[in-house]
């Protein structure tokens, strides 16, 4: 399943590069096909660079410090005995200097996995409140969610970036071949699709993950006190650093909240149904 996902993931984001590709051939005087091919070709390179550096970027983001048991023993020995029981090679550790308290997991498979905490998450978390969260991000390396995650967010925000190339050139370009309804609505539509194929993507494997986590320490009350307290905590201070892009990989969104429409374009599912769903296990 993890595998389908990541392929019907590739394929509907490919399909939207396309389509967005198809108007801005026709629309600077062009052969639209030339358009369509030269942006699969971006998306095919695009995807294959996600594939293998997605990981990098979003350590880079982060600013993330890879680390050694020597650096922190709680949280080695921690990630360490959840890796042992879910029978996954050892993923690398890295912390982020960060006040704010927030976790999350990257890389391609289980072999390449990153889990990341920032220091501000260790400092507020007892022991099983912070056992609860790593294994809710080894849940997303164990169902290979940190790929599909990661490559969602990358060409989101590519085909975003392709639209607004495309809304600067009509103000200020001459090609008028492409119909002004059809230009705008790819315009306003893709980066919107795009989007929101990443948000539901993210929301259904938060539920997956938190479960899986609550399940595995058999202490769904902890998770839940950890998750009330980052939700908190990013409220009062958002994350300092990182993307909106990259918003997804966090156990909590770290992008400050609050109306409705940021709350309907939200990467993570309300807090109040996370915990609704923990506390019925």
């Amino acid at each position: 399943m993890a595998i389908l996902r990541l392929f019907g993931l590739y394929f509907m984001m490919t399909f939207l590069m396309v389509i967005v590709g198809l108007v801005v051939g026709a629309y600077f005087g062009g052969d639209p096909f030339s358009g369509m091919f030269i942006f699969l070709f971006i998306a095919l390179a695009i995807n294959i660079f996600s594939y293998f550096y997605s990981d990098t970027l979003v350590l880079k983001a982060y600013g993330a410090r890879i680390i050694e048991r020597q650096d922190s023993p709680r949280l080695y020995g921690m990630v360490k005995n959840i890796a042992n029981i879910n029978e996954l090679p050892m993923p690398r550790i890295a912390i982020v200097e960060s006040s704010t308290p927030n976790a999350f997991a990257t890389g391609r498979n289980p072999k390449h996995a990153v889990v990341a905490a920032t220091t501000g998450l260790m400092s507020i978390l007892d022991d099983n409140e912070l056992e609860g969260v790593m294994a809710h991000e080894m849940a997303h390396v164990k169902n290979r969610d940190t790929l599909v995650m990661c490559v969602a967010a990358t060409i989101a925000g590519a085909i975003a970036f392709a639209a607004r190339i495309l809304w600067w050139n009509s103000l200020f370009g001459r090609g008028r071949n492409v119909h002004p309804a059809l230009m705008l609505l790819v315009i306003l539509t893709a980066p919107i699709a795009a989007f929101l194929l990443q948000m539901a993507v993210s929301r259904s494997r938060e539920f997956h993950a938190d479960a899986t986590a609550a399940k595995l320490t058999n202490k769904s009350w902890a998770l839940i006190s950890a998750l009330k307290k980052l939700e908190w905590e990013n409220h009062r201070k958002p994350l300092d650093c990182g993307s909106p892009s990259n918003a997804a990989l966090c156990i909590v969104n770290p992008l400050r909240g609050g109306d409705f429409f940021i709350n309907m374009f939200s990467t993570h599912p309300p807090m109040e149904d996370r915990i609704k769903a923990l506390e019925k296990l």
